[in-house]
């Protein structure tokens, strides 16, 4: 088992505590564990996760980053993005390469369910 840190959403980005408070940032960890907790319709908890469970929330957590640092907004899996901060992003990858991992992860996770009617 697993568990999402602080530092590990911070190394995907290249951001500091100073950029990101602590706080905040726990917030988009927890943030991030419900909304994966809803697309798999079961409890998923970041402080003992699988390490396909971990390596989602810590994207879609440095997603909300992203979000955060450049005054754009994010809810669940949609996001949308204000004028860029650019002494805080210069390094951060192309928002498009961590969406298509997010999604690529949460097929993976997804199990086929057979449900009655």
């Amino acid at each position: 088992m697993s568990k999402v840190t602080l530092s590990d959403v911070r190394d995907v980005i290249s951001v500091t505590s100073a950029e990101v408070p602590d706080d905040k940032l726990q917030k988009m960890v927890t943030r991030a564990a419900i909304t994966l907790s809803l697309e798999l319709n079961r409890p998923i908890d970041p402080e003992v996760c699988s390490e396909a469970e971990k390596e989602f929330i810590t994207l879609l957590a440095a997603v909300y980053v992203i979000c955060y640092l450049t005054g754009g907004s994010a809810v669940g899996l949609n996001f949308s993005f204000g004028d860029q901060n650019v002494t805080a992003t210069n390094n951060i990858p192309p928002l498009t390469v961590l969406q298509q991992e997010l999604e690529r992860i949460l097929g993976k996770l997804k199990k086929p369910t057979l449900r009655s009617a």
